[in-house]
């Protein structure tokens, strides 16, 4: 809701002088986004609870924790189970820095009444840069301050680079190799201060803001569990699955961001899920399946991707990459950076990886996910007639 609300303030304001109806820029009216905001959420968990009630399905609320391996404690409630699934979801990963109290979560972002005038935003995480976005379209000064010297180290370079570019044509400082040390409170705000991991010596910096808030990942939240009572494996801070979802104690299922397994989506949750519950009712029934999983960053062009393999210099793969600045599609939207870049394995002409940056990247790399889980070849994408002129109808010439 609030990066579709910055997108669509983005592209008026890209065509002003192409037609659009307004001669001046405009911003995101900060408090009508939260009260729509408000209206569309705040009925949905008490509405999705009535629904489990209404399908017979007990709820229960509380601190819940294993008592041992069949046995699950909520609040004042025992609960014993044949079968048990975890789905805790996760937290924000420790800073471990003087001042980290500070911080502001996303939360707590999207729930602040007044957007204040200097936002900083810690780390690379997909909240900072899609956040980042809308703060910027809302006229804030934005600062992202990442302690590495990669963005979105996980994303394909190339794509990343042009992000940037667009992203610091739209105002909005990206600082490298800046790892924040504290965060100071005063009269005038905050005081960020940063170290420097690009030379031999340590180089301080201080910035100003009014609000610091947390982009540096997130954690899985078991650490309250007592997993241990339940004989559940853990391993690099998350819990340990197999191929049918299914933990070390062989009562207990789990999916979503507490896993080590699978990327941190709610599409690849909800698969989980279902994977697990195939598995309950029919034990090892379903493996699950990753081949096709595409993510997407919701900045300003969007970055959507989909991979199956980090083999990305084997001599048997074809590299396709498309500068799409000047495609129709990407002009219409007035737009200036836009690309795409396909790899495909020539010994059997199968996609490995795609990546698309710009106007309806979001929808349009399901065509190439879609491809890569059914086991199609790259040629057969040639033989799709897509509506004109759209991303999807771009599609062909991307290979």
């Amino acid at each position: 809701m609030f990066t579709d609300l910055a997108e669509i303030i983005d592209s008026n304001n890209r065509l002003i002088g192409k037609g659009m109806g307004t001669n001046r820029s405009i911003k995101i009216n900060w408090s009508s986004l939260l009260e729509f905001k408000k209206k569309a959420t705040e009925e949905c968990p008490g509405r999705i609870e009535s629904y489990f009630v209404e399908m017979g399905i007990n709820t229960y609320h509380g601190k819940t924790y294993f008592e041992n391996q069949n046995t699950v404690v909520v609040g004042e409630d025992k609960l014993k189970g044949e079968h048990i699934f975890l789905a805790t979801g996760s937290k924000l990963r420790k800073l471990n820095i003087s001042g980290e109290e500070y911080v502001t979560t996303s939360e707590e972002f999207m729930k602040t009444e007044k957007l204040p005038e200097r936002i900083i935003f810690i780390g690379d995480c997909h909240i900072s840069l899609e956040f980042a976005h809308v703060a910027r379209r809302a006229m804030s000064e934005v600062t992202i301050l990442h302690r590495s010297e990669r963005l979105l180290r996980h994303s394909d370079a190339d794509m990343v680079d042009l992000l940037i570019k667009e992203t610091e044509a739209a105002g909005i400082k990206i600082l490298m190799n800046k790892p924040v040390d504290s965060i100071e409170k005063d009269a005038n705000g905050f005081l960020v201060r940063t170290g420097s991991k690009s030379g031999i010596e340590s180089e301080t910096r201080s910035f100003r803001a009014d609000m610091v808030i947390h982009g540096a990942g997130r954690v899985p939240k078991i650490e309250e569990l007592h997993l241990e009572k339940a004989g559940i494996k853990i391993e690099k801070g998350a819990i340990v699955v197999d191929k049918y979802m299914r933990t070390s104690n062989p009562r207990v299922y789990a999916g979503g961001d507490c896993v080590s397994e699978g990327m941190k989506l709610t599409s690849v949750a909800a698969l989980q899920g279902e994977v697990a519950a195939a598995n309950i009712l029919n034990e090892n029934s379903v493996e699950v399946d990753y081949t096709g999983i595409p993510s997407v960053v919701h900045a300003i062009p969007i970055l959507a991707s989909v991979e199956t393999s980090n083999a990305k210099d084997s001599d048997k793969y074809k590299v396709i990459y498309q500068g799409r600045s000047n495609w129709y599609t990407t002009r219409k939207a007035g737009m200036e950076f836009a690309a795409s870049k396909v790899i495909i394995d020539e010994t059997n002409d199968r996609i490995v990886e795609a990546y698309i940056l710009g106007p309806n990247a979001e929808e349009a790399i399901n065509i190439f996910a879609a491809v890569i889980r059914l086991g199609l070849k790259a040629s057969d994408i040639k033989k799709l007639v897509f509506t004109y002129p759209t991303t999807c109808s771009d599609i062909r010439y991307m290979l």
